[in-house]
């Protein structure tokens, strides 16, 4: 056998969040191509219906569905939606999620507080209690991932909103405690923490806030962020055998910028 084989995921279905757009669009795409049909969930029709299109072109199935895992009664609706109608999963890839807000600390809502809070982590939470809670019970093994951020390991400059750090910081630790309680089912979980990539979000920051931007970018060893692109061979990795004994990590990819 190959040792490529072993990144291969025919049979595999994939169900990610925030799938349709960005870093989630290519990793979709990429465990596609490796051989998964996917289910994406994203709060637009139209961007998932074009993702599902490239998807079919691979030669996979997939499904879109529309709606907002950042609202917590809609969120475990649509996981057991999922189990209900497409199951069962084998992969779990938790992407949603986003700043959306710079407001100082001191200045914070409790609302705002909260809602970014159930974005980040909450829905993580949600998806894996629906989603890999049944892939405990399935006794198969599976495949979880969640996006969190060198956000949950640094504080960002310039910036306010530090309801994401938090809740990126929290996903790590829950990535690493369920990774030693469904080590013994099989089922692996691990998390990736991106540094800077251009995705539509980071195009509106450098619009509103081109300071940021360019004070981020000039802290980056690599000289530049990165391609969403660059997260399709790590997802690939760590959704496969190849990752077989690689649970509870935090893999960075952020081209040097948490090394200085």
């Amino acid at each position: 056998m190959s040792i490529l084989d072993r990144f291969r995921l025919d049979g595999k279905r994939l169900f990610i969040t925030g799938g349709s757009r960005g870093l989630g669009r290519e990793m979709a795409l990429a465990i596609a191509d490796a051989g998964a049909d996917v289910v994406l969930v994203g709060r637009e029709l139209e961007s998932l219906e074009a993702t599902a299109a490239d998807i079919r072109k691979l030669g996979r199935e997939a499904t879109p569905l529309v709606g907002d895992v950042g609202r917590v009664e809609e969120c475990e609706a649509i996981c057991r939606r999922v189990l209900d109608e497409h199951g069962p999963v084998d992969i779990l890839i938790n992407n949603v999620g986003g700043r959306r807000i710079n407001v100082p600390l001191e200045e914070q809502s409790l609302e705002q507080w909260r809602q970014i809070l159930d974005l980040n982590l909450t829905s993580a939470f949600l998806c894996m209690k629906v989603i890999g809670g049944a892939m405990v019970a399935r006794r198969k093994g599976g495949r979880v991932i969640n996006v969190a951020s060198i956000s949950g390991m640094i504080a960002n400059r310039s910036i306010g909103g530090r309801s994401y750090e938090t809740a990126k910081a929290a996903v790590i630790q829950l990535t690493r405690a369920a990774a030693a309680d469904w080590a013994p089912h099989g089922v692996t979980v691990n998390a990736i923490c991106p540094g800077g990539f251009m995705t539509a979000p980071n195009v509106r920051w450098a619009s509103e806030h081109p300071e940021v931007i360019a004070n981020f970018r000039e802290q980056i060893p690599a000289g530049d962020f990165g391609q969403p692109e660059d997260l399709g061979p790590l997802a690939v990795y760590l959704a496969s055998d190849a990752s077989r004994y690689m649970t509870g990590a935090a893999l960075v990819i952020d081209g040097g910028y948490t090394l200085w």
